[in-house]
């Protein structure tokens, strides 16, 4: 499955809307993408989502699409 994460770089500064970024994940649950990023970068994690059907279509159709993988 795809998942798509938003998170903030920064767990120490306040979230600001602004400072979203957004990485996409191949993994088998939300779990694995949450350990994944937990293990490997400072990030604070917003939100993560699903993506299937025409959502993922579209959000790979996006220029910046590009899968994140992590050596563990």
């Amino acid at each position: 499955m795809i998942f798509k994460v938003t998170y903030q770089e920064s767990k120490v500064e306040v979230p600001r809307r602004e400072a979203t970024q957004t990485l996409y994940m191949e993994a088998e649950s939300e779990r694995e993408v949450r350990q994944a990023i937990e293990q490997n970068t400072p990030y604070n994690v917003e939100y993560i989502q699903i993506l299937e059907g025409d959502h993922l279509a579209y959000e790979q159709s996006r220029e910046y699409y590009q899968l994140t993988e992590f050596d563990n």
